[in-house]
């Protein structure tokens, strides 16, 4: 589903900022169908992790569309959903099983797998999408107004479990995306995961040198899940750093994430947090501007808060927490180092 996500809405973004900024129409309109199509994206990527057939897996791309879309909108009159991705998860995996179950079953499974497998997955996404939409935004307002109410604790808490989720085998993307997290609680989000991706970065440099510098402060800090379970105290460092960077980020630079949600928990994996703060100065996205935000001119105090909280503490941080685990013995020579 990551994967969906990133090679649709993601890369979309990205695209479509671009285009934007240096005047190209042919990246705004690129960017523009590859974010069209985040839901077709998460169903097939769903389906192919779940080893569907072909004609199961071709099926998916319109379940996830109506599931994205319907998961879009809200129980809620003139409210917005949250829920798309959420709403794609659960309903790509029953339709996929359920195709599966049908699929080479009969002497006509051209028409019946497809038939089976969107007739399910429409049914469903018009019967239960709506709801998972209403619940997901429910749930993202609670932890954006928890936020706004306590920021310093809930700066600690938000930074530190979407931070987690980054580097876990899971979607801290997808996760922002299905809440809907912007504005202070969006700001959180991505202390949370440019602790855990840079700082491993600049923990394990001495291991890892500018390889590993730039696969995990640009790719992903899920690189060093397998050191993780091997020595959970690796971990430390980048969960200290993140409690500590997260109520900076809300507590003292204000730092919030008006862009599209998802870039909320994209930390610094090609640079998409940033350059989702970046637009959201600019032109606040449709959530955002529902959530109460407005397009601001970014100061001196905006760009100074933007550059320590995704790349200088992070890196200051980890490093010297790094130190004094080694020193005490909890991290070994080896420990952070890439297969």
């Amino acid at each position: 589903m990551a994967q969906g996500l990133f090679c649709s809405l993601l890369i979309g973004t990205i695209v479509k900022t671009l285009g934007e900024q240096a005047g190209l129409p042919f990246l705004v309109d690129a960017g523009g169908y590859a974010a069209t199509m985040s839901g077709a994206a998460m169903a097939v990527a769903i389906g192919f992790a779940l080893q569907a057939p072909p004609l199961v897996l071709f099926s998916l791309a319109t379940v996830g569309y109506a599931a994205n879309a319907l998961g879009s909108t809200s129980l809620v009159p003139g409210q917005a959903g949250a829920g798309g991705p959420l709403a794609v998860l659960f309903i790509a995996i029953i339709a996929a099983e359920l195709g599966k179950a049908v699929s080479k079953e009969t002497k006509v499974d051209i028409l019946v797998t497809p038939l089976a497998t969107i007739l399910t997955g429409v049914a469903l996404s018009a019967w239960w999408a709506p709801a998972i939409g209403t619940a997901a935004t429910a749930i993202g307002n609670v932890i954006m107004w928890a936020t706004e109410l306590q920021p310093f604790l809930m700066g600690i808490v938000v930074s530190v479990l979407i931070g987690i989720a980054l580097t876990l085998p899971i979607s801290s993307a997808a996760i922002c995306a299905a809440f809907g997290l912007t504005g202070l609680a969006g700001g959180a989000a991505v202390a949370g995961c440019c602790a855990n991706m840079v700082g491993f970065a600049a923990l394990s440099f001495r291991e890892n040198s500018w390889g590993g510098l730039v696969s995990q402060g640009l790719g992903t800090s899920m690189l060093q899940m397998g050191n993780i379970v091997k020595n959970p105290r690796i971990w430390l460092p980048a969960i200290f750093t993140s409690a500590i960077t997260g109520p900076i980020a809300t507590c003292v630079f204000h730092l919030e994430m008006n862009g599209p949600p998802v870039s909320s928990g994209m930390g610094t994996c090609g640079l998409v947090a940033q350059i989702g703060v970046w637009t959201g100065w600019l032109a606040p996205s449709e959530l955002a501007l529902a959530n109460g935000a407005a397009a601001i001119v970014p100061g001196a105090m905006d760009w100074l808060g933007l550059l320590l909280i995704s790349f200088v503490l992070p890196a200051a941080l980890c490093w010297a927490f790094g130190l004094w685990f080694r020193r005490i013995g909890w991290i070994k020579e080896g420990d952070l180092t890439l297969q």
